[in-house]
């Protein structure tokens, strides 16, 4: 992991160990997912993290929630799932290196990689549908979490 990003790492642990005697450490912020507007409430890194990955993927913090809100399990909540979502980004790409072979920096590629058409972007922000297009499992639907 290269130095500023380790460093930035240690920074938002030591924050929220600080802050641990707070009541909540939790920020709410209103989202668009696929249309609908929703209050969302995360961890500051959590937030920080989505607008870093929205900056780096070309497209908007409400289009990153949309893709999640189309890819989890129905049991899981959107706020989980997106915690889930910003872990297996990173994961997947801890170095710059890591970032290219990941396809990452073409919201383009994140909706092809999503398996998600634009069709299905464009009807679900018009309908509100909770349509899943989604990792195997047994009905055939693919989830992210």
């Amino acid at each position: 992991m290269p130095q500023h990003t380790m460093n930035a790492a240690v920074a938002d642990l030591n924050t929220a160990l600080d802050q641990e005697d707070n009541k909540s450490t939790l920020v709410s912020r209103n989202v668009t997912v696929m249309g609908h507007r929703t209050s969302i409430r995360l961890e500051p890194a959590t937030w920080r993290a989505l607008t870093e990955i929205s900056r780096r993927e070309k497209c908007s913090v409400n289009d990153l929630c949309s893709i999640v809100k189309l890819r989890k399990r129905p049991a899981t909540s959107l706020t989980a799932a997106i915690r889930v979502f910003v872990m297996l980004y990173y994961r997947a790409a801890a170095t710059e290196e890591g970032h290219k072979r990941s396809g990452h920096g073409d919201f383009q590629m994140m909706i092809q990689r999503a398996q998600i058409s634009q069709q299905d972007m464009q009807g679900n922000k018009q309908q509100g549908s909770s349509y899943q297009k989604s990792a195997s499992n047994d009905s055939g639907e693919r989830h992210w979490v």
